[in-house]
């Protein structure tokens, strides 16, 4: 089975603001980047974008796929299982509820494990990944972060 390491992060200008993520692909000797920014967005949705977007570029299934993280919030929700219970509460009072749904949908196909990793602290993988989130969310020409715009006002008193 073919073993990815998939490193992420998600960036924003303001919180919300405009916001950007970077994600590195790495299966032996091939390395794929992404990244995107968006016009009003959160550093959390483009932490768990990140996480998606390289989820969703893998041509291969199952494959076996560590992600390389700093953020808690998406580490702590998916390996302490937090997500699954928000998903059988229907994500009551949740945010990133169309996120958390799509990163359930990619996740499925593949075997899955993330590893927290500390921002800012020399990893040059994390390092390179915040640089593109930043360089993203500082581009021209942004995308809308359409179901965030909708639902912002709801989302404002959410825990999560």
């Amino acid at each position: 089975m073919t073993e990815i390491k998939i490193y992420t992060d998600g960036a924003s200008r303001g919180n919300p603001g405009p916001g950007g993520y970077g994600t590195i692909l790495m299966s032996g000797k091939y390395r794929k980047e992404l990244f995107e920014g968006y016009a009003l967005t959160t550093n959390n949705r483009m932490e768990l974008l990140a996480v998606i977007a390289g989820l969703e570029a893998l041509k291969k299934e199952p494959c076996n796929v560590t992600v390389f993280s700093d953020s808690k919030y998406v580490v702590d929700a998916v390996e302490k299982k937090w997500v699954q219970s928000w998903y059988k509460n229907n994500f009551k009072k949740k945010k990133n509820k169309d996120l958390w749904i799509r990163y359930l949908k990619v996740a499925q196909k593949h075997y899955v494990k993330f590893v927290w990793v500390k921002g800012h602290a020399g990893n040059i993988y994390n390092e390179h990944c915040d640089h593109l989130a930043v360089k993203a969310a500082e581009s021209s020409g942004l995308k809308e972060d359409t179901w965030y715009i909708q639902n912002r006002a709801s989302e404002e008193n959410m825990i999560f």
